[in-house]
C-alpha cells in the first residue's frame, strides 16, 4: 500500500478560534484550524498527546494501578501552581474499551506531572502507569517524539540510528507481535501561558509559551509564572492498528506516524501563540540544503582536502552565527524595558509619514533602508514599528555587535549578523546570500544600512551595494511577492556616540565594542538629556518600477544564480542611489540643525543674539518659500524657542555682555555640531550657491549664475544625493534669488538679460547673513579647487585617480593645520574620491593606458569658473599648499 501524506486527526469546524492571549477565551470543541503540514517540526517542551481507556458502560472498570510514589509527591508540589483549562470540555473518549497511550511532543517531567493532572481531572486513566501488558517496557502510558537529528542533511554521512522515538516504535512492533493489540493514540497540546497580550506582565511574557526549545531552569519559571494560565488540548484517538495495517516496512511506518504527529503538533501551536518566527531553527536547514549552497561545502572540501562533512559543520556555523533568532517575549519584554528609556532621555519621538508606509506596503516585501547615525538606530525603528501594530525586521548589524549577553537580545529582537567582509571566504559568501534569499522569499521584512557603517561626519556615506544585490538577485530567483525599498530618515539633537565620534573625527583610532564599555556607559546615558528624536518615512521605491526602467528586457521569469544580466550592477548602482535621495528628501530640520547652520558660520563660532535670531528665521523663511520635498519637515519652533531649547540641552553658552548677549560654542562641542550641520546641508544647496557667488563679486548677473550653477551641480548632485536634474536645480536658483532680492539679501539693478544682482556694502547685516548661508557650500569648492590645483600642478598623464585623492587628502589637511581649522570631512578622502568620479564620468579627466589621468583645456576653463567663487588669497594658498608626485630621478651616467 503505498504511503499516504496525511493521517487521520480529525480537523476542527470552520467556526473554532484559537486562543490568542492569557486574557482570552479559549475555545472549545475540535482541534483549530490546520496551518501548512508541509512545515518542519521541531520537537517542543510544552507539547504532549496521550490516549485513554475509556470504561465500558454498565460496567465497572476494572481498578487501576496507582501512581509512583514520587508522581503523587511531585503532582502534590506543583498542583498549587497549576491551573487548566481542557480542550474540549466533553472528552468522548469514554465509549470504546481499547486501550490508549499518551503521546508527548517532548519528554519533560513538567509536561508528564501536566498531562498527569489533566487526566484526573478529566477522569482519564494516569499516563504514569504501564499499559496492558506494557508493550513499551517503560512502566508508562506515555510516549514523546524525539528531536530532529541534523545527521541526514549532511553530504556524504550515514544519519544516526535514532531517528524515531524509540518507545512509539516498540509499540508499532507490540502491534505486529499481537494482532489482539489495537493502542490508541490521543494526541494532547500542553501551552504554559499562551501568545501574551499588551497587559501581561513583563516576567510573564518571558516566559511565555513559544516555539524554542527550553531548559529546565526556563520551564520551571514559566510554570511558576504562568502555570495558572496553561491549556491541555486533547485530539480524537487514533488506531494504532489500523497503521500497522496497511502494511508499510517498520521504519517506514514510524517516520510516517512521526512525521504526522509533528504536523498534527504544529498546526495546534501554530493556532494558539502563532507562527513560529525562529528564523534560527526553520532557515538554517533550508540554507544548508540549497544548491548553492551545497556546491559551495563541496568546493570547500575540495579546497581543505577534507571530508564533506567536516566542510558541512563549518557551514553550519556560519549559518548558526548568522542567523536570527525572533522572539515574541524578548521582543515584548524590550517594548516594556525601552518604552521607559525613551521617556527619560529624550523630550520626545516624532514620526511623519507612517500612515503612507501602511497604504503602499500591503502585498509587499517590505526593506526599511534608514540612514545610520547611531546604533539606537536598530532599536528606534524596530520599537516604533512593534508599537504601531507593524511586525519588526530582521535586521543585519555587524557582527562586531554580537557581544555577550547583548548579542543573544538582539538576535531574539531579530538582528542576523554579517562579518565586515567577504573577502577570501566562499563559504561564508554563499552562505549569508542563501540566509538573506530565504527572508525575502518566506515574506519577512529586512532592515539594512547601505552606508556599510555609521556616518562619523553627518553626510550620508557613499553607498555599499551589497545587501541591494543580494535582495535583488532573491527576488529575481523567485519574483512572486513584489518588494518595496522604504528610506527612513532618522534625526537626532545630540548623539550619544557624540564623544566617541570626536575622538574618531580627531584621528584617535575607533574603538571596539565592548560589554563592559557598554555597561559603562549605561548611567551616563540614563542621566543625559538627549532631546527629541524625529523618524520620517521617505518615498518608498517599487523594485518592480526601477527593473522596468532599468531592465526593460527582462520579461519577469526567475534569474537563475549563475546568470548575470548586463543590467544588474547599473540597477543595484541606481536603487543605491535612489534610497538615498529618497532618505534626504525626508529630512528633518531640528532646531539643533538651525543653530549649527548658524553658529558654525562665523571665525570664532559665537554670534550675537540678535544676529543668531535673524539667521535662523532666515534659515527657517527659505525652507518654507522653497521647500525641499512634500516629505522633509521644519521644527515648528520660533528662533527664541530654538535658542532656549540649545542652552537647556547644553549645546550653547551664553556670555553676558552690556552690548548684547553673545551665544557661542567650544571647539569640542564646534566639531561635533558639524554633524548635526552635514544633516541638512542639502536642503540649502540652492541658496548656499548663490550666496557662495557673492563672497567675492559684489555683482553678477541671472544668466551667469545659472550657467556656473549648471557646471557645478553634477558635482554637487553627486555628494550630496540631490533630486533635481540640471534643469530643475537652475530654475530653483532662478527662483531663490527672487527670495534672496525680496529678502533684501540682494538687489536686482536692471531687467536687462535676466537682470543683474548685487549686494550691499561693507560689513551689513545682509552682508553677515549672506555669508554665513554660503558658509556651508564654501569647502566644498575649496576641495574641488584643491583636486584641479594638484592635477594641473601635476600635468596630465602624471597622476594615477589613486594618487590624485591621496595627494588632495594631504593637501586639504595641510590647509587646515596652517589656516583656519575646517569641518571634519574637509580632508575626508572618500569625498575627494567622488569628485575625482564625477570628473571621468564628465570626460574631463580620463585615463590612459598606464592608468594615469589625461586632461585638456576644459580644465582650465572649469578653473577659471572656480576664480569668480574663491577669492584670490584662498585661490593662491591653495595652489601653493598642492604638492607634486615624488617623480624618480634618472639615472646618473657611468664611465667604463
Amino acid at each position: 500500500m503505498p504511503e499516504q501524506n496525511s493521517f487521520p486527526f480529525p480537523e476542527p469546524s470552520p467556526g473554532t478560534q484559537p486562543a490568542t492571549g492569557t486574557s482570552a477565551p479559549v475555545a472549545t470543541g475540535t482541534p483549530p484550524p490546520a496551518a501548512d503540514a508541509a512545515l518542519p517540526a521541531d520537537a517542543t517542551a510544552t507539547s504532549a498527546s496521550a490516549v485513554v481507556p475509556v470504561p465500558v458502560a454498565g460496567r465497572a472498570p476494572p481498578p487501576s494501578p496507582r501512581r509512583p510514589l514520587w508522581a503523587r509527591f511531585m503532582g502534590w508540589l506543583v498542583d498549587p501552581w497549576l491551573e487548566l483549562k481542557l480542550e474540549p470540555a466533553d472528552l468522548d473518549i469514554q465509549a470504546d474499551p481499547r486501550p490508549v497511550c499518551y503521546v508527548l511532543e517532548d519528554y519533560g517531567l513538567s509536561n508528564a506531572l501536566i498531562l498527569d493532572k489533566a487526566c484526573r481531572q478529566a477522569g482519564l486513566p494516569s499516563p504514569l502507569v504501564p499499559l496492558p501488558r506494557d508493550p513499551t517496557g517503560r512502566k508508562r502510558a506515555y510516549v514523546a517524539l524525539s528531536r530532529r537529528n541534523a545527521a541526514p542533511l549532511i553530504p556524504d554521512q550515514r544519519p544516526a540510528k535514532r531517528t524515531h522515538s524509540d518507545s512509539l516504535a516498540r509499540l508499532l512492533q507490540a502491534h505486529r507481535a499481537d494482532p489482539a493489540l489495537d493502542v490508541r493514540l490521543v494526541p494532547v497540546s500542553i501551552f504554559v501561558g499562551r501568545a501574551p497580550d499588551r497587559q501581561s506582565g513583563w516576567f510573564s511574557v518571558l516566559f511565555s509559551e513559544n516555539w524554542a526549545l527550553v531548559g529546565r531552569f526556563r520551564r520551571l519559571l514559566a510554570l511558576l509564572l504562568n502555570g495558572r494560565d496553561t491549556l491541555v488540548r486533547f485530539a480524537e484517538p487514533v488506531s494504532l492498528r489500523e497503521s500497522v495495517d496497511e502494511g508499510l516496512p517498520p521504519e517506514r511506518t514510524v517516520r510516517k506516524l512521526q512525521r504526522v504527529l509533528r504536523a498534527h503538533f504544529r498546526r495546534i501551536r501554530a493556532a494558539i501563540i502563532g507562527p513560529d518566527l525562529s528564523t534560527r531553527r526553520l532557515l538554517v536547514d533550508k540554507v544548508l540544503a540549497a544548491d548553492t549552497v551545497r556546491e559551495a561545502i563541496s568546493d570547500q572540501a575540495r579546497r581543505d582536502n577534507s571530508k564533506p562533512a567536516e566542510a558541512w559543520k563549518k557551514a553550519h556555523a556560519y549559518a548558526w552565527e548568522i542567523a536570527a533568532d525572533y522572539s515574541h517575549p524578548v521582543v515584548r519584554s524590550a517594548s516594556f524595558l525601552l518604552t521607559g528609556i525613551w521617556n527619560k532621555i529624550y523630550r520626545g519621538v516624532l514620526v511623519h509619514h507612517l500612515d503612507k508606509l501602511k497604504e503602499a506596503a500591503p502585498g509587499h516585501e517590505v526593506v526599511y533602508v534608514p540612514c545610520h547615525r547611531s546604533h539606537m538606530d536598530y532599536l528606534l525603528l524596530s520599537y516604533l514599528l512593534y508599537e504601531r501594530g507593524i511586525v519588526p525586521p530582521h535586521i543585519a548589524a555587524g557582527i562586531n555587535l554580537n557581544l555577550p549577553v547583548v548579542g543573544t537580545i538582539l538576535r531574539k529582537g531579530g538582528a542576523f549578523f554579517m562579518r565586515r567582509s567577504f573577502r577570501g571566504n566562499p563559504l561564508y559568501s554563499a552562505v549569508f546570500t542563501e540566509y538573506v534569499a530565504q527572508l525575502v522569499s518566506g515574506g519577512y521584512s529586512l532592515e539594512y544600512f547601505i552606508e556599510g557603517g555609521r556616518s562619523r561626519t553627518g553626510r550620508l556615506l557613499q553607498p555599499k551595494g551589497g545587501m541591494i544585490a543580494m535582495t535583488l538577485r532573491a527576488f529575481l530567483r523567485q519574483p512572486t511577492r513584489p518588494v518595496l525599498f522604504q528610506p527612513v530618515y532618522i534625526g537626532y539633537e545630540k548623539l550619544m556616540e557624540g564623544n566617541s565620534y570626536l575622538d574618531e573625527l580627531s584621528g584617535k583610532a575607533k574603538q571596539k565594542e565592548s560589554i563592559w564599555s557598554l555597561l559603562w556607559g549605561i548611567p551616563k546615558v540614563l542621566r543625559s538629556n538627549y532631546g527629541q528624536v524625529v523618524v520620517n518615512f521617505g518615498e518608498p521605491i517599487r523594485l518592480g518600477e526601477v527593473l522596468a526602467e532599468r531592465a526593460p528586457d527582462w520579461d519577469g521569469k526567475p534569474v537563475n544564480e549563475d546568470e548575470k544580466p548586463a543590467w544588474l550592477a547599473d540597477t543595484v548602482d541606481a536603487l543605491a542611489q535612489k534610497i538615498h535621495v529618497n532618505i534626504n528628501g525626508a529630512a528633518d530640520v531640528n532646531p539643533i540643525n538651525l543653530l549649527a547652520l548658524a553658529i558654525l558660520s562665523t571665525p570664532k563660532h559665537a554670534m550675537g543674539e540678535r544676529d543668531l535670531l535673524a539667521q535662523i528665521a532666515l534659515s527657517k523663511t527659505l525652507l518654507a518659500e522653497m521647500p525641499y520635498s512634500d516629505r522633509f519637515t521644519v521644527t515648528p519652533h520660533t528662533p527664541e524657542e530654538i535658542i532656549a531649547h540649545g542652552e537647556e540641552i547644553g549645546v550653547l553658552n551664553r556670555i553676558p555682555h552690556p552690548l548684547g548677549d553673545v551665544l557661542g560654542v567650544d571647539d569640542d562641542t564646534a566639531v561635533l555640531l558639524s554633524y548635526f550641520r552635514n544633516n541638512v546641508v542639502h536642503l540649502f544647496t540652492a541658496s548656499s550657491w548663490i550666496a557662495c557667488c557673492f563672497q567675492h563679486n559684489r555683482r553678477m548677473s541671472r544668466r551667469t549664475l545659472v550657467r556656473l550653477g549648471r557646471t557645478v551641480y553634477p558635482f554637487l548632485q553627486a555628494e550630496l544625493f540631490l533630486p533635481w536634474s540640471e534643469d530643475e536645480f537652475a530654475e530653483r536658483v532662478d527662483r531663490i534669488a527672487d527670495v534672496f532680492v525680496r529678502e533684501g539679501l540682494l538687489q536686482q539693478i536692471n531687467d536687462d538679460e535676466g537682470g543683474i544682482l548685487q549686494r550691499n556694502q561693507g560689513q551689513s547685516d545682509e552682508v553677515f547673513r549672506l555669508r554665513a548661508i554660503g558658509h556651508t557650500l564654501q569647502q566644498a569648492f575649496e576641495r574641488y579647487y584643491i583636486a584641479i590645483s594638484v592635477l594641473v600642478k601635476n600635468g596630465p598623464g602624471t597622476l594615477g585617480a589613486a594618487e590624485l585623492e591621496s595627494l588632495c587628502h594631504l593637501a586639504a589637511q595641510r590647509l587646515s593645520l596652517l589656516y583656519a581649522p575646517a569641518a571634519p570631512e574637509f580632508f575626508d578622502k572618500s569625498l575627494f574620491r567622488g569628485f575625482i568620479q564625477k570628473l571621468r564620468e564628465l570626460r574631463l579627466v580620463w585615463p590612459d593606458q598606464n592608468s594615469k589621468l589625461l586632461f585638456d583645456d576644459r580644465l582650465d576653463t572649469w578653473a577659471k569658473d572656480a576664480k569668480m567663487i574663491l577669492g584670490r588669497e584662498l585661490r593662491h594658498t591653495i595652489e601653493r599648499v598642492s604638492p607634486e608626485a615624488a617623480r624618480s630621478e634618472p639615472p646618473e651616467a657611468t664611465s667604463d
